[in-house]
C-alpha cells in the first residue's frame, strides 16, 4: 500500500472524541453529568480564581508576611583577579565600561565587586565600586592602584567616590522686582 494523501490516517487511539454527557440515563452519565448535587460548581458558567479555596482564609493570606524589598540595595556584578590578569595589559586603566566591553561582566545596577581569587603580576589602575580585602591586597602589591566608585542605584557605574572631596558651594538665587510690576497704593 502507498501513502499518498487521501490514505493518510491518525495512528489507532490518537483521537479521542469528547464525552457528551447529560445524555440520559442510559448513557451512564445522565441527570447531574457527574457535577454532583446542586451548589455553584453544579451550575453553568462556574470558574473559580486560582487559589480560591470556597470562602476560607487562603493559604497565602494565612502564613505571616517576611522580609523586605530594600530600593537601593542591589546586587553587584563579581569579577575576579584571573579575570583581569588575562583579559588587560600591564598598566591599563580598567573601569565598568571596559570590563563590560571585554565580556569581564554583565552590569547589575549596583556596579561591580573586585574577587581576590588568582594572582595578579601587573600593574592595573582599577576603579569599581567595591573589593575584597585580598583583592585589594593583591592589586597593591602588584603595584597597581584601586579606587571605590560611590554606589548609587542607577548611576553605579559613573559616579566616583568622593567622600573627602569639599562639596561645591551653592549660588544664592536673589529675586529683583520687575519694573512693569503695579505698585501699591499709599
Amino acid at each position: 500500500m502507498t501513502i499518498e494523501l487521501h490514505t493518510l490516517k491518525s495512528a489507532p487511539g490518537a483521537r479521542k472524541d469528547r464525552k457528551r454527557v447529560g445524555r440520559g440515563q442510559g448513557s451512564g452519565n445522565g441527570k447531574t453529568a457527574g457535577r454532583g448535587h446542586k451548589g455553584q460548581k453544579s451550575r453553568s458558567g462556574y470558574s473559580s480564581k486560582a487559589g480560591f479555596e470556597g470562602g476560607q482564609m487562603p493559604i497565602h493570606r494565612r502564613l505571616p508576611k517576611r522580609g523586605f524589598y530594600h530600593e537601593q540595595r542591589h546586587p553587584l556584578a563579581e569579577v575576579n583577579l584571573d579575570v583581569l590578569e588575562e583579559r588587560f595589559a600591564d598598566g591599563d586603566e580598567i573601569t565598568v565600561d571596559k570590563l563590560r566591553s571585554v565580556g569581564a561582566v554583565k552590569i547589575k545596577r549596583g556596579g561591580v565587586k573586585l574577587l581576590g581569587r588568582g594572582e595578579v603580576t601587573k600593574r592595573f589602575k582599577v576603579q569599581v565600586q567595591a573589593a575584597s580585602a585580598s583583592a585589594r591586597e593583591k592589586i597593591e602589591k602588584a603595584g597597581g592602584s584601586l579606587t571605590l566608585l560611590k554606589i548609587e542605584g542607577e548611576n553605579a557605574a559613573v559616579q566616583p567616590a568622593a567622600a573627602d572631596a569639599p562639596e561645591a558651594p551653592v549660588a544664592e538665587k536673589t529675586v529683583e522686582p520687575e519694573d512693569n510690576a503695579p505698585e501699591a497704593d499709599e
